[in-house]
């Protein structure tokens, strides 16, 4: 990658940083003078940040870390898993990189980044080869008085919902036209696929449902086309101002399936259950490993008076939970191990009395309604020879149980 005309740009503009400026009045400094460069370098810069980020699609990584102090000037991606120093690309100073991240922002931007020191946004640029806009969800934040920038790749294909390997009770259980209301919550840790899961379910209603969908998020990832059905993107910070807003704002804009990116919150947690309530179809995240405990970090959100108001709530409102996470399968890729709860009357019946710890074994034992632990799921891959037997046990919630059905005959 020949960049002799972008490193001079970035040299030349960080060279004349006063000496006095340090800090994080450096990166303010940056923030607020990026953009007094010449348009032709503005440009310049941006087409370079596009080549960085066509190198990072082209070796299949989902993930770049652009700038900051512990990258050590070097540009590192996450390929198949792996993170790793990129020592085929540029290696930049922490001011460049700052200044290249600088060069995504717009002026709102840059004055948000400045006081909050972090913001969330999302990116885009054309593929020339394949000749399609390709987006990016980003995270730049604050490391040691330094810009530092964490981008995504989202897909420009949506995986068809059959390819996950649900039962087909349980994609009856999130088919709007089979129930109409009700939550289910994707949950897993940061990369474990949650949004992918999401849009393969938008897409999935989008074939055959005249459904209204309205989803909210932060940022908006992959950007669906209505076909049967009409589709509504609000991206928080930009087209509404926080997620508990764009729930009470979606009540009046005539919604069959509303999407939260991501309960982050008391307030939306009660907003979500609150637009559940009327009878409209929700599928919501959550940062939890297991089905269990998404049930627990909803009720643990809400203050000790509200949770047996919550607790009975979200008995009467739960369809489905699907916990996933994304595993190294034997290609050398990642594979989807899942864990599926539905509600049935049993599953009702311990969240209402606090019987949290029931629900494990109810999983174990609903093999026929659609109903799968993750230790079923990775014994699954493990047999199909997908997956290692230390991979399997490495992922798993229950290390008991997952040795168990690893020896059982």
């Amino acid at each position: 990658m020949i960049v002799k005309e972008e490193k001079k740009i970035l040299s030349d503009f960080c060279s004349k940083i006063p000496e006095s400026v340090y800090g994080p009045d450096r990166v303010a400094y940056i923030l607020e003078n990026s953009g007094k460069l010449k348009e032709d370098d503005i440009v310049l810069l941006r087409k370079f940040i596009n080549r960085i980020l066509t190198s990072m699609i082209e070796r299949d990584a989902s993930d770049i870390e652009i700038g900051g102090h512990g990258n050590e000037g070097y540009i590192w991606m996450r390929i198949y898993g792996k993170l790793e120093r990129v020592k085929d690309l540029p290696q930049l100073t922490e001011d460049e990189s700052a200044l290249l991240i600088a060069n995504m922002f717009n002026s709102n931007q840059k004055k948000y980044i400045a006081a909050t020191r972090n913001l969330d946004f999302s990116y885009t640029f054309f593929y020339e080869r394949r000749k399609i806009n390709v987006r990016f969800r980003a995270d730049a934040y604050f490391d040691l008085d330094t810009l530092a920038c964490s981008m995504r790749a989202i897909n420009t294909n949506i995986r068809p919902l059959a390819s996950l390997d649900f039962h087909q009770n349980a994609v009856k259980y999130l088919s709007h036209s089979y129930i109409k209301f009700g939550l289910t919550l994707v949950t897993g840790i940061t990369g474990s696929g949650k949004s992918t899961t999401l849009d393969s379910i938008v897409d999935y209603h989008n074939k055959f449902d005249p459904a209204h969908v309205i989803i909210i998020a932060a940022p908006i990832e992959y950007v669906h086309s209505s076909n049967f059905c009409l589709i509504k993107h609000r991206e928080v910070g930009r087209d509404v101002l926080s997620f508990k807003e764009g729930v009470v704002q979606s009540l009046r804009q005539d919604p069959d399936i509303i999407i939260i990116g991501e309960m982050r919150d008391p307030d939306t947690i009660m907003a979500a259950l609150e637009v559940t309530d009327t009878g409209h179809k929700v599928f919501s995240t959550l940062h939890t490993s297991s089905a269990t405990e998404s049930i627990e970090r909803i009720i643990a959100e809400v203050d000790a008076h509200e949770q047996e108001r919550v607790r009975n709530r979200l008995a009467d409102v739960l369809v489905s939970v699907i916990s996933q996470k994304l595993v190294p399968s034997l290609d050398g890729k990642i594979i989807l191990a899942k864990e599926v709860l539905i509600m049935t009357p049993s599953v009702k019946a311990a969240i209402k009395n606090n019987n949290l710890s029931e629900i494990y074994m109810m999983i174990n034992q609903g093999g026929p309604m659609g109903m799968l632990t993750m230790e079923q799921d990775l014994k699954r891959l493990y047999d199909q020879k997908r997956i290692s037997v230390d991979t399997a046990i490495t992922f798993s919630n229950n290390k008991t149980r997952i040795n168990q059905l690893l020896s059982a005959k």
